[in-house]
């Protein structure tokens, strides 16, 4: 399953082309045929299952077998394999591994470098961190919710002194409460929604729904995480607080974050680490989308600082209804993606779509 060579041609890729963040391989997530495509793929142990969530291909493989044991229940997403939102965690996770964002950050082992172990995902790295509670935990949920087979027991791997990876269903709800009822109630209502007689664009808005609270009910619980951005420099500090900003407008628009989509809103990522001096829009080893999509990020989370954290509110008070949420998923695709979108233009129709709700 371990191709470090691979890994490390499409880091060289990522640096030498100086161009967009490296996500995909083959039309797939990074590695992604080298992962688990079934349970027995992973460490067993007394009947337990015992993936290793610090391995980049055991983490990666927990998407995938989620996707596998949640496909059938997600036919109002669309007629294509790949459109389960679920598939944007991978690609995610993929652009973390080959931007650098997985390695140890403090610089005390070779985790995740291209000198050591290219699979290691550092626990020391808050963007690990933070992917863990959207990969661990929705696994965690979905094998309690009997996705995984009926009395499937899961132990995460974690070593000694990490103290805020939970590793078990029960220590995740008890740490973690919140975080867990609503991947509950996402993986339950995937259940409900298949004998709901509601039409097919009002149950794949409503299960996009329960998807993103419970994204977003991890993202918050992730706060856990927080010690560890010192490790990075302020410009990186800046933009993974943006980056958190723009999962606000994201999840209240109900983003179907299908292969498709999540590719085109994740490859202008920054492809490297944020270093000290870098200054978007004028970053010159990143490429023109990079740049704009850095200069975006940090326009909407200045903007909501600036209003009070208004934008943030006022956002998603219009995101009220599916037609509303239809055009804000167009919106946010002519502002992160299109130049020439002036942002006076989001702001004032912003501002016009709240008074209709």
């Amino acid at each position: 399953m371990l191709f470090p060579a691979v890994l490390g041609l499409l880091l060289a890729c990522a640096v030498s082309l100086s161009s967009s963040a490296v996500i995909l391989e083959n039309g797939m997530p990074v590695l992604w045929g080298h992962t688990a495509g079934q349970l027995s793929d992973l460490p067993i142990q007394n009947d337990i299952l015992t993936p290793d969530p610090l391995h980049y291909l055991h983490r990666m493989s927990l998407y995938r077998l989620m996707i596998a044991a949640t496909d059938p229940f997600l036919g109002s997403m669309g007629t294509n394999a790949t459109d389960s939102p679920i598939w944007g965690l991978p690609l995610q996770l993929g652009w973390m591994l080959t931007s650098g964002r997985l390695a140890d950050p403090t610089g005390t082992t070779t985790c995740g470098l291209q000198t050591g172990d290219t699979m290691c995902i550092s626990s020391e790295s808050w963007w690990s961190c933070v992917n863990y509670f959207v990969s661990a935990l929705p696994f965690l949920s979905a094998a309690q919710q009997g996705f995984m087979g009926e009395g499937l027991q899961v132990q995460m791997q974690v070593p000694a002194g990490v103290q805020d990876y939970c590793t078990t269903y029960a220590d995740c709800l008890t740490h973690y409460p919140d975080a867990m009822a609503k991947w509950d109630a996402f993986f339950q209502g995937l259940k409900a929604a298949t004998d709901s007689p509601v039409a097919e664009n009002e149950k794949k808005d409503y299960l996009l729904g329960l998807y993103w609270v419970a994204q977003m009910a991890s993202t918050y619980a992730s706060a856990a995480c927080n010690a560890r951005q010192s490790h990075f420099s302020s410009v990186e500090l800046s933009f993974s607080k943006n980056w958190l900003n723009s999962a606000e407008y994201v999840s209240a628009a109900h983003f179907q974050s299908n292969l498709a989509n999540s590719a085109m809103f994740l490859t202008p990522l920054p492809g490297r680490i944020l270093k000290e001096g870098d200054q978007a829009p004028n970053i010159a080893d990143l490429s023109t989308d990079e740049n704009h999509s850095l200069s975006i990020f940090s326009w909407m989370s200045n903007a909501n600082t600036l209003l009070g954290g208004r934008l943030v509110s006022m956002w998603k008070s219009a995101m009220c209804s599916v037609q509303t949420r239809e055009k804000g998923r167009e919106m946010l695709g002519q502002l992160l993606l299109d130049p020439t979108f002036a942002t006076t233009t989001f702001l004032s129709i912003v501002t016009g779509m709240t008074t209709g709700c």
